[in-house]
């Protein structure tokens, strides 16, 4: 087991290792480093992958004290610095692309290219965030019950082999450690003004049945970033889309990272 002490927290990582170029991914919310198994098989062949634990999740050890996104990328950097990597392909889903991007915008001579999946550069509406709100109150005061974690694990994953796998972690962990990341993710600041600012090569995929960020968002990033060479539709897949529909995912990824990593 890896860990680096990395702007106050004791960052987990796995890595692949190889002479391969340096790919590092970021999860989602409510997910880990586990969440990328089906790319780091396809991909450390010919790539480096690293995976990572991002603040509040998996096997870091975090300070439980409130951060940002951009807090978040400079774990990242500071993760590839740790490993002595000076540019790498930078990429994540969701909260993983949320970071990612504000790496490129952080320091844009070490991102060689970004992979995004399902994710976006702007902020929920009211009404969504009134939703998430109300599940935030529910999971700090009586933990992941059924009727929480069911509705939550179907809109991320959707999957009957993979939701009861991902839904025994959360019973795992203290409900506490829900507040600090899930505020974060709710008052994260909205950078599509921005995302024109990055010039780098941009892979994105994205499910046509991700109910949590829209196909119109991610074609809205698409169009906003200054180089998406790459748009995948991935038929079927809802916000994992790269964990339960990898077969649509990892061909395009690896023709991507060969041409531009």
């Amino acid at each position: 087991m890896a860990y680096a002490d990395i702007n106050g927290q004791r960052i987990y990582y796995e890595d692949s290792g190889g002479d391969g170029a340096p790919v590092i991914l970021g999860h989602g919310f409510l997910m880990d480093h586990e969440m990328f198994a089906p790319q780091v098989a396809a991909l450390a062949p010919e790539f480096r992958v690293i995976t990572w634990d991002e603040r509040g999740f998996g096997l870091t050890e975090f300070d439980d004290k409130p951060f940002t996104y951009w807090d978040s990328a400079d774990d990242c950097l500071g993760l590839l610095t740790h490993l002595g990597i000076d540019r790498a392909v930078v990429g994540g889903m969701s909260q993983g692309g949320f970071l990612s991007m504000r790496a490129a915008l952080t320091a844009p001579d070490r991102v060689k290219a970004l992979v995004l999946l399902d994710t976006q550069s702007g902020k929920e509406g009211e009404e969504v965030m009134a939703g998430y709100r109300q599940l935030q109150e529910t999971w700090l005061s009586v933990g992941p019950i059924d009727e929480v974690v069911n509705i939550v694990a179907n809109i991320i994953i959707a999957d009957p082999d993979e939701n009861p796998k991902w839904i025994a972690k959360w019973r795992e962990r203290p409900k506490e450690l829900f507040l600090q990341p899930s505020e974060c993710l709710f008052t994260r600041d909205d950078i599509t003004d921005r995302i024109g600012e990055i010039t780098c090569p941009a892979f994105i995929a994205h499910g046509t049945a991700d109910t949590a960020i829209s196909m119109e968002q991610a074609k809205a990033l698409r169009d906003g970033l200054g180089n998406c060479v790459t748009f995948v539709e991935v038929e079927g897949g809802a916000h994992a889309a790269n964990l339960t529909h990898a077969d649509q995912v990892n061909g395009p990824l690896l023709d991507f990272l060969r041409a531009y990593a």
